[in-house]
């Protein structure tokens, strides 16, 4: 079994409206308490109040009503939700990473979790707790959850991009295949992720598949030059610092707030679209295991600027996580290794080779050409993970299947060019 969410909008009256940021800013009330009774601790040099059991019984000694319409369940998820980030915190530093900082800023909205048997999910209907003489409090769903009402395990109210979302959390059982056509954990494959390219596969049998994420780089470069034009547009009409904005400057950060939360809801669509690419192929391959690159070990080179931008909206971490989930779902094992050195050794002879100033690598030793970033794709299969593992000889790619992402993004079709000036084609 595993855990899957999904994301359903809500349609809300008014009414409906305030009370849900009600509960978002109540729970942001409680973060803020627990980061001021620490406060308090660390000036009289006591031991800070981090686990949940302590933080329970204190928002127990608190009293009901305390924090508005806010209940004990949900308020308890906010106590979780911070002990978990500071013993995370904890962790990384004990291991060596100083940057790792502990939760110490405010936050004005924060979500809200309600675990099995403390909310009512009926169709498209949904009942949340409320606190003690609380109305109850009924939503509507703008869908259907895809889960069945008995596997949803948890449900949680958030805000994104200025719009209420609910994330239903349902226990989902891993895909059961008929006789002869589960994926074999003796077939393995290399997955080497890049930007251009953002999942490129090499699997056994000389089988490779190749996933462009050209689209998705093309809305990020558009939707970076439309916020430089939004911005430049209100420039003068900013308020000053100290001062509060007009009603005009108010509509138009809601403004930017809508627009940027439907890119970022665009662009996880196509990362998910992608990785759903890379486990079909998968399964119709019979692979089992997953040797994916883990690149970011770069993500912290200065590069310039354009290239730092463009690493930063590359979401390695992300795109990691979503195929994971998704070939976890799969009956499929990921595995992350080192990939210091794949794009530029030759899978054949094991010969060093330049970068290509294109994407075609020629090897001078053995003569072997191919796809750069296949290649790559194939010498990470042939390297087991830190834990030790299976390690198969490499196998250059000879049938290449190639697959877009992010068709649903505005203009993505036949016609779409990267907007990067081409030399071999007129602008």
């Amino acid at each position: 079994m595993v855990y899957r969410t999904a994301r359903v909008g809500l349609r809300l009256t008014n009414a409906q409206r305030n009370r849900c940021f009600g509960l978002l800013r109540s729970a942001g009330d409680v973060w803020a308490c627990v980061l001021e009774l620490n406060a308090w601790r660390r000036q009289r040099h006591d031991t800070p109040l981090v686990a949940y059991q302590a933080l329970c019984r204190e928002l127990a000694a608190s009293g009901p009503e305390t924090f508005a319409g806010l209940d004990s369940v949900g308020a308890r998820s906010v106590l979780r939700r911070f002990s978990d980030a500071w013993f995370a915190a904890a962790k990384r530093r004990k291991a060596g990473d100083l940057a790792a900082r502990f939760p110490r800023r405010r936050r004005a909205l924060l979500p809200v979790r309600w675990y099995h048997g403390t909310f009512v999910l009926n169709g498209r209907r949904l009942r949340l707790p409320s606190a003690a003489r609380g109305a109850p409090f009924w939503l509507r769903l703008d869908r259907e959850v895809p889960y069945p009402a008995e596997q949803v395990r948890s449900v949680t109210l958030l805000a994104d991009g200025g719009r209420l979302w609910i994330e239903v959390t349902a226990e989902v059982a891993i895909v059961s295949y008929p006789a002869g056509t589960a994926p074999e954990p003796d077939r393995k494959a290399g997955v080497d992720l890049g930007i251009i390219h953002r999942y490129a596969v090499a699997g056994p049998d000389g089988q490779a598949l190749l996933v462009s994420a050209r689209a998705i780089r093309a809305e990020q470069h558009l939707h970076l030059a439309d916020t430089k034009g939004r911005r430049r547009a209100v420039a003068r009409r900013a308020p000053k610092p100290g001062r509060r904005g007009s009603r005009r400057w108010r509509k138009y950060r809601r403004r930017t707030r809508l627009v940027e939360g439907r890119h970022r809801r665009r662009i996880r669509q196509a990362q998910h679209e992608a990785a759903r690419s890379v486990v079909a192929w998968a399964v119709e391959q019979r692979i089992g295991t997953l040797a994916v690159g883990d690149p970011r070990g770069v993500l912290a080179l200065k590069s310039g600027r354009r290239h730092n931008l463009r690493v930063r909206n590359w979401q390695v971490g992300r795109s990691i996580a979503i195929l994971r989930d998704k070939a976890e779902l799969a009956g499929i094992a990921v595995h992350l290794v080192d990939e210091r050195g794949t794009s530029s050794t030759c899978p054949v002879c094991r010969n060093r080779v330049p970068k290509p100033p294109g994407r075609t690598m020629a090897c001078t030793s053995c003569n072997a050409t191919g796809h750069r970033d296949l290649l790559a794709a194939a010498n990470i299969a042939t390297r087991a993970p830190a834990g030790g593992g299976l390690v198969q000889p490499a196998v250059p790619p000879a049938v290449i299947t190639h697959r877009r992402a992010g068709r649903h993004l505005p203009g993505a079709g036949r016609s779409r060019r990267d907007p990067v000036a081409r030399t071999d084609h007129p602008v």
